[in-house]
């Protein structure tokens, strides 16, 4: 669609409050709130909310040399189907997203989708954890944030390093937390799930580790340093403490983290194997609790394709991963708001879905609003993406998404828009759908519908 658009019905819903307005876009900028207003072009929105499109920290397009699991054209359409006008795809392609010409290479692909693409560098060469990458050359492409996501740095003067350049060039460093010596060869959270099924188990100290390590770095260095997907309660609680030591850190959280846990393994199943993995019902409760108080500051979805027969292979040969754009805000309302867990149940792990009705999170809740800002105008403030997240008012860019709160719906194994059907909630009724997508001013998603 490209002509003027309104949006009529909704409860404008963004940083400022809520309050009830038709919005007007027109060449790519909201043009126009408040009430009966009129254009060409009419999204019905009511009872919905209208909200600032969501933001995504931690995409996985695989584009370049992947993909026969995800291209950004379609992780892109994913992403405008579950409401984001804009993600942030993860460096590590086949090659890695390690120089200025693999980054130009992804922004050029992205300025034809249907939602913004912005790209995170690489901290190393290769993400080989050897020798710094030139940041200064991807951060004049205008990326902001640098990561060697799939595996942590390892190298702690190289890390330090890292530290003192990104606070030069006022970018901000993400770390996946994972010390190797203590990961290496393991599939699964080390726990009594690892035990029973004779899978090598990962301890949460090797994600904490790292999350220590990181922390003194940001105080050595003044640097921003960013937490990928925490999992487990001691990370939660150590980035609490540097918060309240008026440290410049940031952390996200993925749905997997804070809907499922160890017990899914229970059937072998390689859906729900995932690095950090899958862990106990207490870290579980802990990162969702960690997502209340505001410790963690985003939802990220670590949406991760991969091609159907790579996931069929025995649990402890799987590539770690799982699907996540189109199902993170209906899982975050449903698991944070409403307080349902979906787990599924070890003692029928034939079932191959999710049931979420195993298990209640007794924990704090959080609102409908709450939650929005977690997947919206939060991770665009970590990101440094001023098109996105902000105030819906006359003159912002019209990035926005129209969500119905209360639909109802059951997620199904078909993997939506993705190339890749690694969905570990298939089965599970959730809370929460998305109406519209306008992107760039142009409707993108209308009435569940992907426009092209």
């Amino acid at each position: 669609m490209t002509d003027d658009i309104v949006i009529k019905g909704a409860s404008v819903l963004d940083a400022t409050g809520e309050r009830r307005a038709d919005v007007v876009v027109s060449g790519g900028r909201v043009a126009a709130v408040g009430p009966d207003l009129y254009a060409p072009t009419v999204l019905d929105a009511s009872g919905c909310l209208l909200v600032p499109g969501l933001v995504d920290l931690h995409t996985h397009l695989r584009e370049p040399g992947r993909e026969e699991a995800e291209t950004v054209a379609t992780g892109a359409r994913a992403a405008a189907l579950g409401g984001y006008t804009a993600v942030l795809a993860m460096p590590n392609t086949t090659p890695a997203m390690d120089s200025a010409a693999v980054v130009r290479e992804v922004l050029e692909l992205g300025r034809s989708s249907v939602c913004d693409v912005h790209a995170a560098g690489a901290i190393t060469v290769g993400r080989a954890g050897e020798q710094l990458a030139p940041m200064a050359e991807m951060a004049a492409l205008g990326v902001r944030l640098f990561t060697d996501d799939g595996s942590g740095v390892q190298d702690d003067r190289l890390m330090r390093r890292a530290f003192e350049y990104a606070a030069g060039l006022d970018v901000t460093l993400a770390q996946h937390c994972e010390v190797a010596a203590l990961s290496e060869g393991t599939c699964m959270h080390e726990g009594e799930w690892s035990a029973r099924l004779g899978l090598a188990g990962q301890p949460a100290e090797a994600e904490e580790l790292m999350v220590m390590r990181d922390i003194a770095l940001a105080r050595l260095t003044g640097a921003r340093a960013h937490f990928l997907h925490l999992s487990t309660a001691g990370s939660v609680a150590m980035v609490s403490a540097a918060k309240s030591a008026g440290l410049p850190v940031t952390a996200e959280a993925a749905p997997h983290h804070f809907t499922l846990t160890d017990a899914c393994c229970a059937g072998y199943d390689a859906r729900f194997k995932v690095h950090p993995p899958l862990r106990s019902a207490a870290d579980v409760d802990a990162v969702a609790a960690g997502l209340a108080d505001g410790t963690i500051d985003a939802i990220a979805t670590d949406h991760a394709p991969h091609p159907v027969e790579d996931k069929e292979l025995p649990f402890d040969l799987a590539p770690p991963g799982m699907l996540g754009l189109e199902y993170a805000l209906a899982l975050a309302l449903t698991r944070l708001v409403d307080g349902s867990r979906a787990d599924i149940d070890p003692q029928e792990p034939e079932r191959g879905g999710v049931d979420g009705a195993a298990g209640s999170y007794v924990g704090p809740r959080m609102t409908d609003a709450e939650v929005i800002a977690r997947l919206s105008w939060r991770p665009a403030a970590i990101a440094g993406m001023r098109d996105h997240g902000g105030p819906i008012v006359t003159g912002s860019a019209a990035n926005l998404c129209v969500i119905d709160p209360l639909q109802r719906w059951r997620i199904d194994d078909g993997g939506g828009a993705s190339r890749s059907r690694n969905v570990p909630y298939a089965g599970m009724s959730v809370r929460g759908k998305v109406r519209h997508t306008i992107c760039r001013g142009e409707a993108v998603v209308v009435d569940g519908e992907a426009q092209r």
